[in-house]
């Protein structure tokens, strides 16, 4: 993927104005490098630079009052082809909620919702009744769920997709496998079993943040990629930069060049699913 190639999506990055809304967990020194605003004119010359032409943004903030403000960013802007939103999966008001956010301003760019599942206290979190109850709401309205989740969290995941087959799923970040340690077990496994439902994509992103930030390699990286490939296929895996919160570890730049060495033994047929195909479909972009 060289500078200028064309037709990549960008499948998971993130805005955020400090002024208008904290960003309660970015603390401390090791985050001073994202502690500030994010546009999309920030991102705008670095797509450019890598041929992201569509991209995908995903909420940050639990709470009603980011998403309508994310529609409408994409309304106005071009770039971004797909909103994944915030709904609150317990209530019993979910299915008039994202009615309403379909029916606001820029509501045909909401194309699925998540939740911050990795910072829920119970493991068994995704699987309770009342979220799968939610969960089949998201699926009704037509939108896909992203699951937001560590890998402890993988085997509730397995259940709620089941509990849901009619639903559409995507998985973030690979589920923040521990790329710093190398240990592939027992994420792996787990993966591997979630990823034989067919209603489950993943995307390849999010992986430069759970390395050691300042001395990984693509050489770190490189398992954990080739387990997400091989369970899910190319045509069920999208790639996505994860920006800004990338720039913890790796430039926006450096993580489309790992995206390149991470699929140098794909064919072109499964290259261009990772890097623009499975997220085209999945998010329905330019109509698909």
């Amino acid at each position: 993927m060289s500078p200028g190639q064309a037709g990549v999506v960008d499948a998971h990055h993130h805005v955020w104005d400090l002024a208008v809304r904290d960003q309660d967990w970015i603390r401390g020194d090791a985050m001073a490098p994202i502690a500030r605003s994010f546009g999309l004119d920030d991102l705008r010359p670095e797509a450019a630079a890598r041929g992201v032409v569509t991209t995908v943004l995903v909420q940050t903030v639990v709470g009603p009052d980011e998403t309508p403000e994310l529609l409408a960013l994409a309304d106005g802007d071009p770039l971004v082809g797909a909103v994944t939103g915030w709904a609150d999966l317990t209530s019993p008001a979910l299915a008039d909620d994202l009615a309403a956010l379909r029916d606001g301003p820029g509501g045909r760019w909401l194309r699925a919702v998540r939740h911050q599942v990795q910072h829920e206290p119970d493991p068994r979190w995704l699987a309770r009744p009342d979220v799968v109850r939610g969960l089949a709401t998201v699926a009704a309205a037509g939108l896909a769920y992203e699951l937001l989740v560590l890998p402890h969290q993988l085997p509730a995941a397995l259940d709620a997709v089941r509990a849901v087959p009619e639903g559409r799923f995507v998985l973030d970040h690979c589920a923040k496998p521990p790329v710093a340690s190398g240990a592939l077990e027992p994420w792996s496994r787990d993966l591997r079993a979630l990823a034989a439902e067919p209603a489950v994509t993943c995307k390849l992103s999010g992986l430069v943040t759970e390395a050691a930030w300042a001395t990984w390699t693509p050489a770190d990286v490189a398992p954990f990629a080739t387990v997400v490939l091989d369970a899910f296929g190319a045509d069920r895996v999208m790639a996505g930069s994860d920006w800004p919160v990338c720039l913890l570890a790796a430039s926006y730049g450096a993580v489309w060049d790992l995206a390149r060495d991470l699929l140098a033994g794909c064919s072109p047929t499964e290259r261009d699913a990772v890097l623009r195909a499975t997220a085209t479909r999945v998010y329905g972009l330019g109509g698909a």
